[in-house]
């Protein structure tokens, strides 16, 4: 296997590592993706992302065909164990804030597919598979050696990186290999989740059904046109194995199912998961990062999991570009764990708070479901935020600049509004730095925004983005190539002497 030196490395080519790589790529930042598996890893696992992460697929140019293989969900019912619905929260049929709907269900590996095959768009991105990373190695400053056996001839290699962004997974060995440690965050449950394909038509409300069992706990939703997502509370003593076929699977999930036989309904997979609520305590060391599954888990209630590791993808990249170009000093790459870490840790005591509220309790428990569900729906509010896909707000970094006495808009994501002219804001930003201002601009400030390689976007009064800035009670926000806001302003010029200066490069 031949050796070679390369600016960034990924390892691991699941969605995070792909979409940590096309938008490397869209830079013209020269990248070596190695994945220990020659294609697409075949068995579906996330199922689930909301329009915040469909807005980043947008960016990476999938939007399209992820549209053609996902179904918007409708929303989600609690159901007791007798399947009665106890309340219900439903969603509008319009596109969400970014232009996209709110919740979406596919099939990973389809989406991966996607992925994959618009790798080939970057010519500066090499994919490698059957590559088995044996080894990460840094030196204090220096470059980072990345020792690798091709598992199909036994080959063994060396590729030196300036960077290495480790994408590898739960198991990831980019994370032992830089000391850092999974801090438990006190969730752990067994499940058996069940993936199931029929040309049978089960005929439910799709949007996602939680059965709130204390005992049987489970989720059933519509993923695509033939394929359903079974999830169920293992019992003590119960494993994955008790129901690999359809014969013992089929009571499980006959409530559903009803009248459809058996012999019609196949078996995509059977797998028991530990849902766990981890957080690495490092997700840095010098010139290694780690992002996915690698620095974080979560529990699936709220459908964040792998959405978590598409935005490290992208708050990481545009920096890490920005610094290889010299357009932004090093230390800036502190910020990627300083705002994505206390995020993730936000999202992840969401999903344990939605889980134990779901399933816990024992007897007492359901009974208070029962009698409360049903009124849930007129606490002022509490459908919205149930409902509502956005996410917090990033934290202080030094790039993102939140006033201490007012947070205001700084570490929220820009609204990706559609503009006069039938544009949304990210197709005229396009990766690079925008100034979006409801003030009126001279023609020297406009020409220095655009000599520094940012867009300048008017709010004109009335428009979306005009609204949102007066609901910040702002002038002008400077926003970043990933959507966040760095920081607000009433005078736009202040705002532009904080862009750096602009990239040699040409986005692809």
């Amino acid at each position: 296997m031949t050796a070679g030196t390369v600016p960034v490395v990924v390892i691991g080519a699941g969605p995070t590592g792909l979409t940590a790589a096309t938008l490397l790529g869209q830079y013209g930042i020269e990248t070596l993706v190695l994945d220990r598996w020659e294609s697409v890893y075949p068995l579906p696992r996330a199922v689930h992302l909301d329009d915040e992460v469909y807005r980043l697929l947008a960016r990476l140019g999938v939007a399209g065909e992820f549209a053609a293989i996902s179904r918007p969900a409708h929303g989600l019912r609690l159901l007791d164990r007798e399947l009665r619905v106890l309340a219900e929260f439903r969603r509008g049929a319009g596109l969400g804030r970014h232009g996209h709907p709110e919740a979406n269900m596919f099939d990973q590996p389809q989406l991966e597919e996607l992925l994959r095959a618009n790798l080939e768009r970057h010519p500066t991105v090499t994919l490698r598979g059957n590559a088995e990373i044996t080894a990460i190695e840094q030196s204090d400053g220096g470059p980072v050696r990345v020792r690798l056996t091709d598992r199909s001839t036994g080959e063994t290699g060396t590729v030196t990186a300036g960077y290495v962004l480790g994408c590898d997974g739960a198991n990831s060995l980019t994370r032992s290999t830089i000391g850092s440690t999974m801090h438990d965050l006190a969730f752990a449950q067994r499940w058996l989740v069940v993936d199931v394909a029929t040309d049978a038509d089960l005929a439910h409300w799709e949007g996602v059904h939680q059965v709130c069992d204390p005992v049987r706990a489970a989720t059933y939703m519509r993923v695509g046109e033939r394929r359903y997502r079974w999830e169920f509370h293992l019992l003590p003593g119960e494993s994955a194995d008790d129901y690999r076929d359809m014969t013992r699977l089929h009571p499980l999930i006959r409530p559903w199912t009803q009248d459809v036989p058996a012999d019609e309904l196949e078996i995509v997979r059977t797998a028991e998961y530990t849902f766990r609520a981890q957080i690495a305590d490092c997700w840095r060391k010098q010139h290694v990062f780690l992002l996915g599954d690698a620095a974080h888990l979560t529990p699936p209630f709220i459908g964040q999991g792998m959405g978590a590791g598409l935005r490290d993808a992208a708050n990481l990249t545009w920096k890490l570009a920005a610094v290889l170009d010299g357009r932004l000093p090093e230390h800036v790459l502190d910020s990627y764990e300083a705002e994505r870490k206390p995020h993730t840790r936000s999202m992840i005591t969401l999903a344990k708070l939605i889980g134990t509220a779901m399933t816990a309790g024992g007897d007492t428990g359901s009974a208070l479901r029962r009698i409360l569900a049903p009124h849930l729906h007129r606490v002022p509010g509490l459908s919205n935020r149930i409902l509502d896909s956005q996410t917090p707000a990033l934290h202080r970094s030094s790039l993102v600049d939140r006033r201490r006495l007012w947070l205001g808009l700084a570490g929220q994501l820009c609204p990706n509004a559609q503009l006069p002219t039938g544009q949304r804001l990210d197709d005229l930003a396009a990766g690079r730095y925008a100034l979006v201002t409801s003030a009126s601009v001279t023609p020297s400030l406009h020409a220095e925004v655009h000599d520094r390689g940012a867009v300048l976007v008017t709010a004109s009064p009335g428009s979306p983005l005009h609204r949102w800035l007066r609901r910040g009670h702002s002038v002008a926000a400077l926003v970043r190539p990933d959507g966040t806001v760095q920081r607000t302003a009433r005078d736009p010029k202040t705002l532009c002497e904080l862009l750096p200066a602009p990239s040699p490069r040409r986005l692809n």
